[in-house]
Formats: C-alpha cells, sequence, structure tokens
C-alpha cells in the first residue's frame, strides 16, 4: 500500500512539474518571439513560412532604434529612467511614514482614518485623472518630468501591505527602546525598516514596474519628444515605423527588457515580501 502511494505521489508530481513546464513555455513564447523578431530582417520578418530564429541577427535594428531621430529611444530611456526611480524613491518614503504610523503612533482616529484610506482603492484610479489634471495645470507642470511624478508618490496599497509587516515586529521592543530614550524616529530607521527590507524591495520593485509602464497619464502630460517616456515613444514610434515591424519589436524589447532582468535579480525578495508582508498580520 505505501509503495502504491509512493507512485502515485512520484506520477503526481510529474504530472504537475509538465503542465507548469508547459504553462511557462507557453508563458515564455512571446518574449521569445519579440526578441526573435526584433534580430530578423523585414524579409525574414514578413516572410509567410515560421522563421524561429533569424539566419543572422541583426544588431543593427537596436542601433537604428537608438539613433532614429524623430523618436530618440535614448531620450525616452532616460526620461523613463528618471520617473521610475523618482517615483519610487518619493514612494517609498511616503510608505515607510504612512506605515509607521498607522501601525506604531497612537493618536486619536487612527483606525477611523486608515479605514477611510482603505475604502479609496475601491475607487478606480482612473477617475482622479481629471483632479490631477487640474492640479498640475495649475502647478504649471505641463509638460514636464514632475507632472509624471508628483502625482504618484504615494499608494494606501503599499502603505497597508507595509503596515502587514509592522505590525509583526512585538510591541514590546518599540516600548522597551522608548525607555531607553530612543525617538520615534530613530526607532523607525535603525529597527523597523532593517527588518522590512524584503517587504520594502517588493514594494520598490512593484512602484517601479508600474512607473516604467505607464502610459495614460504621461501621454496626458507632455506634449514634446524630450518630455516622452519609453511607453509613449513607442506607441508613436510604432505609428511612424509603418510595416518595419522587426524596428518595432526591438523598440518593444527595449522597454520591456530592463523590467525582466529587474524581475529575474530581485525575484526572491517579491515573493518574501508579499509572504511576509501580505499573508501574515
Amino acid at each position: 500500500m505505501n509503495d502504491a502511494n509512493k507512485i502515485d505521489r512520484r506520477w503526481a508530481r510529474i504530472l504537475v512539474t509538465v503542465l507548469l513546464s508547459l504553462g511557462a513555455l507557453l508563458m515564455l513564447f512571446p518574449f521569445f518571439w519579440m526578441i526573435s523578431g526584433s534580430l530578423k530582417t523585414i524579409r525574414e520578418i514578413t516572410s509567410p513560412d515560421i522563421i524561429w530564429w533569424p539566419a543572422e541577427a541583426q544588431w543593427s535594428n537596436y542601433v537604428t532604434v537608438l539613433t532614429n531621430p524623430e523618436n530618440p529611444f535614448g531620450v525616452y530611456f532616460r526620461n523613463s529612467i528618471i520617473v521610475s526611480v523618482a517615483n519610487t524613491v518619493f514612494t517609498l518614503l511616503t510608505t515607510i511614514l504612512g506605515a509607521f504610523a498607522f501601525s506604531r503612533l497612537e493618536f486619536k482616529g487612527r483606525d477611523r482614518l486608515f479605514s477611510l484610506l482603505m475604502a479609496t482603492m475601491m475607487v478606480p484610479s482612473q477617475m482622479y485623472i481629471i483632479t490631477n489634471f487640474i492640479t498640475i495645470t495649475r502647478m504649471h507642470l505641463m509638460d514636464s518630468l514632475w507632472a509624471q511624478i508628483l502625482p504618484y508618490t504615494a499608494s494606501i496599497f503599499y502603505i497597508y501591505l507595509l503596515r502587514q509587516f509592522f505590525n509583526q515586529i512585538p510591541d514590546q521592543i518599540y516600548l522597551a527602546a522608548k525607555v531607553d530614550g530612543c525617538s520615534d524616529w530613530k526607532y523607525l530607521w535603525k529597527m523597523m525598516v532593517p527588518n522590512a527590507r524584503s517587504s520594502l524591495v517588493t514594494i520598490g520593485l512593484f512602484n517601479f514596474i508600474a512607473s516604467w509602464n505607464a502610459y495614460l497619464w504621461p501621454l496626458m502630460v507632455t506634449n514634446t519628444i524630450q518630455k516622452r517616456t519609453l511607453s509613449i515613444g513607442l506607441k508613436y514610434f510604432a505609428s511612424d515605423s509603418g510595416s518595419d515591424y522587426h524596428l518595432m519589436m526591438a523598440g518593444a524589447t527595449i522597454v520591456v527588457l530592463p523590467l525582466i532582468v529587474i524581475y529575474l535579480v530581485f525575484q526572491k525578495y517579491i515573493i518574501q515580501g508579499i509572504a511576509r508582508g501580505g499573508l501574515k498580520g
């Protein structure tokens, strides 16, 4: 009976492995096809026959995309880096301060205020666009990088996620630190933040990816080439390229590849951060 159970479990593991492998291949195939297409000639990519990989990799496609004077991907890439990094830094700062206030500080109406902020998560982000647009216009920040940074420097979801982790740290440690004369500011940065490293990395990565992929808001607040990010630049590049599908694939690869590399490098922290911050507390 035990031998039969072992055999059943073995076949179950094999079946699960096969299904997961097939699922992984299906998910990775679009990325493979995009990279393959970015290295093909126009004849290969428009061929009626399926060509899985080019006979000779055309790395010059990337040079053509990056040096295009009408759609300078170098400028788009720089703007995306500036906007995404600045947005992530500001969001982490507001998230740390907000999560600490709602998890450790005692003030009147704290729980009601947090519940009210949590309720705003049910409001679609598109509902804020008009208000944000009016605010940015009145601040005379249209067609600037600040217009793409300021409206998204705080997130109640990230505050909630980090607060869940902060709540796991025993109150006795905080009280003992206060008895020893430790200030709230020092306790936050010396105790709370170092212990929440995995959650902070997760929040930072999620916010960076969201900022990098943002499309609707940057499209509304930018008018000139010098202020466009990659997601907007790719749209205009695709419109101008016509049937140059190999160049479109190269442009899409430039946009997506940094995110793939970042995810592969930090995937361990993403899993740890979600498991420790979102499933407990």
